[in-house]
């Protein structure tokens, strides 16, 4: 067994001092030596080593016991009544063990506020960002037709439209922040039920099919189906999920490409949902970022193509709410690979 260190401490310091008494001793009684007898000076002594090996111990053990309360008094993690007297020394390691947590504790504390205010930097940064274009947009169209134009109907009608087209794209980003928010305190409310994820999959088909036109984008399934492939779920939050995977592919797809939908065997319990296209690609330093709001791989072309910058946030909250999980694989200028798992129907 393992020789506590105030013993050790205590052991080492009583034979010194018994050596050293021992040397005193003999010098000073040597010649009583034929009066007492070696016996009774062996015996003698061994009794001071003893007594000076606990003495030495109590004190050792009272003077760390004094600081460890101490510090246990002014630490507000460490409870003194945990503290005990006749254990110090295993005090001592338990106290360097629940410092050693609580520094690291603080650490990782600190790094997560660091990341938080910066992402929240970012944050107010991209808000202000996406909603100051529309504004001027919508703000200076709105100029223009005061300052002279609204009498000629050609111009006020364009002008018109326009800035409509800003008070849209200032509803979407609303809408989408409106949602997040609740997603993000009040939690989404799943109402689940078994529905035929293959018929979701085409009315977002049929939703956008001029709008995939428009690019000389085909939507399509990756085979034919047979038979339904029914799932548990909210069937409008998935539509939803759907809605934005597909969208996207559109829009950063490459003009004349393909977008394919398929639903693959996941596990025993769980299918999983793809959503493929043959567009740029996203490199491979974006991915991890991918799924924050309003990060954008590329911020032109993103905000020449439109919308909020909080599709992807969103299907992230709504496949997470249903208890599963979202996954992403892309090679540049290769294409990408959005896919999520759903629940299997009994």
């Amino acid at each position: 067994m393992k020789l506590k260190k105030t013993y050790s401490y205590a052991l080492w310091s009583a034979l010194y001092l018994t050596v050293l008494s021992v040397v005193i001793a003999t010098i000073s009684y040597f010649f009583l030596l034929d009066y007492l007898g070696l016996s009774t000076l062996i015996i003698a002594i061994i009794v001071l080593f003893i007594i000076s090996f606990f003495i030495i111990q109590y004190r050792a053990e009272h003077f760390i016991y004094r600081r460890l309360k101490k510090i246990y008094e002014e630490v507000s993690i460490l409870n003194v009544a945990d503290l005990r007297r006749d254990s110090v020394t295993t005090d001592i390691d338990k106290l360097s063990k629940r410092m050693q947590k609580y520094v690291e504790g603080k650490r990782l504390e600190i790094k997560s506020l660091t990341e938080r205010d910066s992402f929240r930097r970012d944050f107010l940064g991209n808000v202000a960002h996406e909603l100051k274009t529309p504004l001027f947009t919508v703000q200076g169209y709105i100029l223009t037709l005061l300052e002279g134009n609204i009498d000629d109907k050609k111009i006020r009608l364009k002008y018109l439209e326009r800035a409509n087209k800003g008070v849209e794209r200032l509803v979407a980003v609303t809408k989408d922040l409106d949602l997040i928010a609740k997603l993000e305190t009040d939690g989404l409310h799943i109402q689940k039920e078994v529905f035929n994820i293959l018929e979701v999959i085409q009315n977002v088909f049929d939703l956008f099919e001029m709008k995939a036109k428009k690019r000389n984008i085909t939507l399509k399934f990756d085979k034919i189906y047979e038979f339904p492939v029914f799932v548990v779920g909210d069937s409008e939050k998935i539509e939803q999920v759907l809605i934005n995977l597909v969208v996207n592919s559109i829009k950063y797809g490459t003009v004349g490409g393909t977008t394919i939908v398929g639903v693959d065997n996941y596990n025993e319990n769980k299918f999983a949902v793809k959503v493929i296209d043959n567009g740029e690609g996203i490199q491979q330093q974006h991915l991890p970022r991918l799924f924050e709001r309003f990060y954008r791989v590329d911020q032109s072309r993103s905000r020449e193509q439109g919308g909020s910058g909080l599709g992807l946030s969103i299907v992230k909250h709504i496949v997470e709410a249903h208890q599963q999980k979202v996954f992403i694989k892309s090679v540049y200028r290769q294409g990408s690979e959005f896919s999520f798992t759903i629940e299997k129907a009994k």
